[in-house]
Parts: structure tokens; sequence; C-alpha cells
């Protein structure tokens, strides 16, 4: 999963970020801490920076798109990641894109977070005022005329990427006015809608791929061969009709000879009763 969130100061980038982070897996990259991290490192890429940030300048985008280059090639960061503070204008996104091309990579999403910036100004002057009611000292970046310039610095520079983003299909626009759980919710929806965030579809899938391919590397001494059928003689079907028949081809003649003898007897018994009555004939006219 390769993420860049947009929105301006407030809409609260940094807090979906962390959880991004904590339920993907993946890092988040910010350009500030990259470049620290760099210099700190004494990398070649590190050094030009240093010279630069210590002159007080800008660092130049192409000294930040190669240390986000050496970046995403750590192990950490094989998983995904969401960028922190890049790009912020057209001409860095273009850069990105063909820093990703080059290393075969695609981003994933921009996901922006759309806030209604009056309301911002308005919850900036009550925090301001609640700290103050406390006794407390206002920060600096924390007052509603930093947060107006700030706004219209995003508005001028950052703001035409979501144009440049929405034209190549990667924009995803989330309400950023929501509670934090109603973003973070919707955030999820929409990444796993785009297949960009591991769903329970994909986990099983996953987990169904590792079987079968376990099953591939087993060697074939130690599977079970199932057992065969026995052989059955060609043409000769033993059914239980079949084995029926010879049992009732046995009745059939045992029932046909006993009608037989039955018969027989019927005939016999006729012939001695008609003799019978013969010989008692012959005696009652001898008598008389």
């Amino acid at each position: 999963m390769r993420l860049i969130l947009l929105g301006p100061p407030g809409s609260g980038k940094g807090t979906q970020a962390q959880r991004l982070v904590e339920r993907n897996g993946i890092v988040q990259l910010s350009t500030g801490e990259m470049l620290r991290a760099a210099v700190a490192a004494g990398t070649p890429v590190g050094l030009q920076a240093k010279d630069i940030m210590a002159s007080g300048g800008l660092v130049p985008d192409e000294i930040v798109v190669n240390i986000i280059s050496d970046r995403i090639e750590l192990p950490d960061a094989k998983a995904g990641f969401i960028l922190d503070g890049f790009p912020r204008t057209v001409p860095q996104a273009e850069a990105l894109d063909e820093l990703l091309k080059r290393k075969h990579m695609k981003l994933d999403a921009v996901v922006e977070l759309r806030v209604n910036e009056s309301a911002l100004l308005a919850r900036v002057e009550k925090r301001a005022e609640e700290t103050r009611a406390r006794g407390e000292e206002v920060r600096l970046d924390d007052t509603p005329e930093v947060l107006t310039r700030r706004l219209a610095s995003y508005r001028s520079l950052t703001e035409p990427l979501i144009h440049y983003y929405s034209e190549r299909r990667k924009l995803l626009t989330v309400d950023g006015m929501m509670t934090i759980e109603e973003v973070t919710r919707e955030i999820g929806r929409i990444l796993h809608a785009i297949g960009a965030a591991p769903g329970k579809a994909a986990k099983k899938a996953g987990s169904a791929k590792r079987r079968a391919t376990k099953s591939a590397k087993k060697p074939a001494g130690t599977r079970k061969a199932a057992p065969k059928a026995p052989a059955k003689a060609p043409g000769k079907r033993a059914t239980s009709a079949t084995k029926r028949r010879p049992a009732a081809k046995k009745a059939a003649k045992a029932a046909r000879r006993v009608v037989k003898r039955a018969s027989e007897a019927v005939r016999k018994g006729s012939k001695k009763a008609g003799r019978g009555s013969a010989k008692k004939l012959t005696k009652r006219r001898a008598k008389a």
C-alpha cells in the first residue's frame, strides 16, 4: 500500500496517517525526518542537503526525491508507505511519478481530507481562548493568524495537486469534518473497495495460496495414494438386479413343480373315485 494524504493544515492528516501505519504495517515517511536522518547518516545526498539547510535555503526537489528514493528501498518500506509533506507542488508530484516508474512501483491512492476552512479557523480561535483561560501560553503556530497564512499557502501551492491526481484517477475524497473515528472508517472502506488495503477475502486467498505451495513442495514419497477400486471383468456389471436373477429362476421352477404334482394328484384321485363307484354298482346288480 503506497499512499499520499492531502489536506490543509488542521485537517487531521497526522492522526489518520498514524492509524493507517498501525493497522496496515506500513511506514510514514516525513520529508523533514528523512532529510534530518540523511544528514545525520552522512549520505552523499544528506551532505548536499546539510549545506543548503545550514544556510537557511530550501532543499531542491531533486535532492528530496533522491532521499525518498533511498528511503523506500529500506526493508521496513517494502510493505508500503505514506508520504507526509511530499509532494507539495505539481512538479514534485511529476518527479515522484517518474521515480516510482523507474522502480516499477505504483501509487495506490491519494486520499484528500476535505474540510471547511471557516470551521478550522473557528476551531483554532476557540482552542486559543480556552488556552488563555487556563492561564497557559498559546503556541505561536496555533493561532488564527498563522493558520490563515498556512491555508493561503496550501491553496496556492498544494491544492492544484487535487486536480493533478484526479485526472490520473488516483484521488479519493473523504469528509474531514466528520469525527476522527468516522474518518478512519471511511478511509478504510474506500481503500478496501479499490483493493489497496488487505481484506478478509485477500487474506483467505493468501492462506490458500500458501497451503497449495506447501503441498506442492511436499516430497512425493510422503503422499498417501488414494485406494484403487477393484477391477471388474469387462462386459459384466455386478448389480443387485443381476444377483437376484438366479434365485428368482429357482423359485419359479419350484413353483411349477408344485403345481404339476398337485395336478397329477387330482387326476389320480378322480380315477380312483371312478373305479370305486363302478364296483359298487356291479355288486348291487348281482344282488338284484
